[in-house]
């Protein structure tokens, strides 16, 4: 029987951050899972992902991606009261402006959060077990 784990990976820097990107390529966001926590400078995704880590890649696992630092974020094309919007996560993108970085996150239909910060701090976390696609 192949041994279950929750998958934590934190990323510091460009590599880690395209590693969380090729990890939750396709996950499935609602809107209403999204949270920027502004006195905390913390932004919080709650995502139904596929484990891309292992040989079970049509399991999903529901995942937090926790960005920290964030001092602006900024959204569009996203309609917020939609209840049943599942946005679909493509790309993390990075790019380096001044001082700060910009992270985009990149959605399927021409949508898009942007994300201002300082440092690269973002940690992927599994929260439960598997679910099977049907």
């Amino acid at each position: 029987m192949e041994k279950k784990y929750l998958a934590k990976i934190i990323a510091k820097d460009t590599q880690g951050l395209q590693l969380i990107s090729a990890i939750c390529f396709k996950a499935e966001i609602k809107p209403t899972e999204i949270k920027f926590l502004q006195k905390n400078k913390i932004f919080l995704l709650s995502m139904l992902r596929f484990r891309r880590e292992t040989k079970d890649t049509d399991v999903k696992i529901n995942s937090i991606c926790k960005f920290e630092f964030v001092d602006t974020v900024k959204s569009k094309n996203i309609d917020q009261t939609d209840k049943n919007l599942v946005l679909k996560l493509m790309n993390i993108d990075l790019l380096k402006n001044k001082n700060n970085y910009e992270i985009s996150l990149i959605f399927s239909n021409n949508t898009y959060i942007s994300l201002s910060t300082e440092i690269i701090e973002v940690t992927l976390e599994d929260q439960n077990k598997d679910i099977l696609n049907d």
